[in-house]
């Protein structure tokens, strides 16, 4: 079975098929359960929604870390959150569903969609916050991110070593950001910031991995499945 850098998992038919008596005619029986395969002409999504995600992570992880300190400068996130934070992982998102791949699905979905959702906080609404009270409004975006990052993350138990630490550091990267901006303390979004750019490495190096893996067909990168099937490349190849 074909499998992604996301992992995979069976698909329900609703049917299955009774074996017969001697002589008696074959009947399909309905709410039955039978397993079917991702779809092997469809590449792995994963390592181009990783890849989107990881640059568009470090270059906004720049910015909340404090490392460049001209706000002017953060407009260059824009361009990189709509079209490949954005489309490209909300495209992979789509890819996943169509391999049967509920967490891969969910997950570039859905981080694709932060990211369009991003673009048009600040390209958009940002300046019709109250700014008094906005800093409220952000903390309760990034919560509930926290939120989904973390369930998330538990599901990310059952793919592979090199996704959970993806998920485990964009999990703490959330929280500290949401705590920094409840809190309007500028000391915790760096540090939100600082756990952002380790997600991105991580998160590139989850695709490095899968890109490379299966373009070479053999474990050139480890990224530690964590249960059997988790983590094959494109062809089959366990890596």
């Amino acid at each position: 079975m074909s499998t992604s850098q996301y992992g995979s998992q069976e698909v329900s038919t609703g049917t299955a098929i009774r074996v017969p008596e001697a002589g008696a005619a074959t009947e399909r029986i309905p709410n039955a359960t039978a397993a079917t395969y991702p779809d092997p002409t469809v590449a792995d999504p994963g390592p181009l929604g990783l890849a989107a995600f990881a640059a568009t992570t470090f270059v906004l992880s720049v910015f909340n870390a404090g490392i460049i300190k001209d706000a002017r400068l953060e407009a260059v996130v824009l361009p990189l959150a709509l079209a490949y934070g954005g489309l490209s992982q909300l495209l992979a998102g789509m890819w996943e569903f169509k391999k049967a791949n509920t967490f891969g699905a969910t997950a570039f979905t859905s981080y694709g969609a932060f990211w369009l959702s991003f673009f048009l906080l600040v390209n958009t609404y940002a300046g019709h916050l109250p700014a008094a009270t906005a800093y409220k409004g952000v903390g309760l975006y990034l919560l509930a991110w926290t939120i989904f990052t973390g369930y998330m993350f538990i599901a990310s138990l059952r793919v592979t070593g090199a996704v959970a630490l993806v998920f485990v550091l964009l999990f703490a990267t959330f929280l500290f950001l949401a705590i920094g901006a409840f809190a309007q303390k500028t000391g915790l979004t760096h540090l939100g910031g600082w756990l952002g750019l380790l997600t991105a490495i991580a998160a590139w190096y989850a695709s490095f991995a899968g890109v490379t893996n299966a373009t070479w067909g053999r474990i050139v990168l480890p990224v530690v499945p964590l249960t059997p099937g988790a983590g094959r490349a494109a062809g089959g190849r366990r890596v």
